[in-house]
């Protein structure tokens, strides 16, 4: 429930802080006091549009703050949570107007945009007034309204849950019908390039590991070519061993020039065993060098093929597997197709009945419950003036719209007299007669698709009397399910109330302007007011008399 509203530099109020309980309030005041103005500060709280000629003459900007005590389950705490703002106490609205018309928003502190106030709001506080849009008279909430009557949440989630499996049947039916048309366009171009990409056979990955291992081998070959070379001067045809081996031992054989060349042959025959030993070494290195040209060979193949194959179906190489995949799966489609089209054909169809199924029971349960809140609201018709009067829930059903909400348009209708033709409510009823179908209809709605507040702005205008005793009695009754603010000026209805505030437009500053005050009033004074209410400017002792009447309820 709405537990406090504060507001600062709106209009003809400089700071008012307006305290609120449980069960009826009602603000009454003579015309032009301010009424208006508490409602349109509490709108723009609440999301409403703002407007810079609500910011009070010579101040910069206003403020509105309302604060509310709300219950777990509240459906105001789920929107703040979907938004991520914190839910764990009260939940706080501030709105700032600007004088230059900019508005800012906060909720629990947090700055919020205003649609997210306004969604916020509307789950807060239901405001009614005689032509306002903004409740009961959208028809947009109708069918909502009529579910929660007829307390129908099984069977809204029957349907919705029936219209996604009808709509994912759809979806996979349309999907494989497309797909088929495209398999069948391009079969033959589908058949070669799987038999290609089978043939490849590329895995994830194989791409990097065959490159490294390309550079790896190349490297390898440069020093097996260089390696090479040197053996091959060492034990090829350029090799100056053999040429050495036979000076050398052609020598020897010559004593005379063994005796006089003893040290050249010594050193001649070491510098032979040390190439010998390069030569083996070599040798050696050559083999461990373990390079093998046909597998660089057959490396560069693989590797230069799946590159190619990349290029041609413009993917990249790890895509490739993948790509074989959904083009296998195509082809699949193509030469299995017309069974799997069968099948889920088979199962469109069956979710498409199992929901025209349960959004026809709906339907049904739809109309029994638009049947029960007609004879509701008609109860309470006769005691508002209303008695010839009919309230009307125009249903229509359209089995092929289906919806996730089901087959159903909803929208309360009236005929506010015999003989005339029934119509939409705003079009049909006058201002008062609005307010008190209005009236009626949230009596019986108060527990179902009700917010926790509930603003009724003078709705008994034009009426008095047994008329507005009637109003006072269902507000009465109202506020025992939700909390009910009232603006009236019918002494019945004020007397009703469990709490009572004057709203009045006193002199300040030495008379040079005038600024809205708000007070509790209490036994005598309230006394007073409703006195005044009966009698005008001019209060006489059957007036005090009459009102404490009124509040004993007689």
């Amino acid at each position: 429930m709405l537990e406090t509203l504060t507001i600062r530099d709106i209009v003809l109020i400089e700071r008012l802080e307006i305290g609120f309980s449980r069960g009826l309030t009602v603000l009454t005041g003579e015309t032009g006091a301010g009424k208006s103005i508490l409602l349109d500060a509490l709108s723009l709280a609440l999301g409403g549009r703002g407007d810079a000629g609500l910011v009070r003459h010579g101040a910069d900007q206003g403020q509105v703050t309302a604060v509310f005590n709300l219950g777990s389950g509240h459906p105001a705490r789920a929107v703040l949570k979907a938004n991520d703002i914190d839910d764990s106490g009260d939940v706080i609205v501030r709105r700032v107007q600007t004088a230059d018309g900019r508005t800012r928003a906060f909720v629990n502190d947090q700055a919020v945009s205003a649609n997210l106030l306004k969604q916020l709001g509307v789950a807060l506080v239901e405001i009614h007034g005689q032509h306002d849009d903004r409740a009961l008279i959208d028809p947009a909430i109708h069918r909502g309204l009529i579910d929660a009557f007829g307390g129908l949440d099984a069977e809204v989630k029957a349907v919705a849950d029936a219209h996604k499996a009808w709509r994912s049947a759809e979806r996979a039916l349309n999907d494989l019908e497309r797909r088929i048309a495209d398999a069948r366009r391009e079969g033959d171009y589908l058949r070669s390039a799987v038999d290609e990409l089978s043939k490849l056979n590329p895995q994830p990955g194989e791409e990097t590991t065959l490159a490294e291992r390309r550079q790896v081998m190349m490297r390898a070959e440069k020093v097996a070519v260089d390696l090479r070379e040197a053996y091959e001067h060492l034990n090829g045809s350029a090799s100056p061993v053999p040429e050495l081996s036979s000076l050398l031992r052609r020598l020897e054989r010559k004593a005379e020039v063994a005796a006089l060349a003893t040290p050249a042959l010594t050193a001649l025959s070491t510098a032979l065993d040390a190439l010998e030993d390069a030569r083996g070494t070599f040798e050696i290195a050559l083999r461990e060098a373990d390079f093998d040209p046909a597998e660089l060979e057959r490396t560069e193949e693989r590797l230069f093929a799946i590159r190619g194959a990349a290029r041609k179906y413009s993917v990249t190489p790890d895509e490739l597997g993948a790509l074989a995949a959904r083009m296998a799966a195509d082809l699949a489609d193509l030469d299995a197709g017309e069974d799997r089209l069968a099948a889920l054909t088979k199962q469109a169809a069956a979710t498409r009945n199992a929901y025209d199924a349960a959004a026809r029971k709906l339907s049904a349960a739809r109309e029994k419950a638009a049947r029960l809140l007609e004879e509701a609201v008609l109860v309470e018709l006769p005691a508002l003036k209303l008695e010839r009067a009919r309230f009307i829930v125009n249903q229509l059903a359209d089995p092929e719209t289906r919806t996730a909400d089901g087959i159903d348009t909803l929208e309360f209708w009236v005929q506010t007299n015999p003989g005339t033709r029934p119509g939409p409510m705003m079009k049909v009823a006058s201002g008062g007669e609005l307010s008190r179908f209005l009236l009626a209809l949230k009596v019986c709605l108060a527990e179902k698709g009700s917010a926790s507040t509930l603003v009724f702005d003078e709705i008994d205008t034009g009426v008095g009397g047994a008329v507005a005793e009637a109003i006072g009695t269902r507000l009465a009754r109202l506020s025992a399910k939700v909390q009910v603010l009232s603006v009236t000026h019918a002494p019945q209805v004020a007397a009703r109330a469990n709490h009572h505030f004057l709203i009045a437009k006193d002199a300040v500053d030495g008379g040079s302007r005038v600024a809205t005050s708000v007070s509790p009033l209490e036994s005598q004074r309230r006394r007073e007011e409703i006195a005044r209410m009966l009698a005008g400017s001019r209060i006489t002792e059957e007036a005090r008399a009459a009102a404490d009447r009124l509040l004993r309820g007689e």
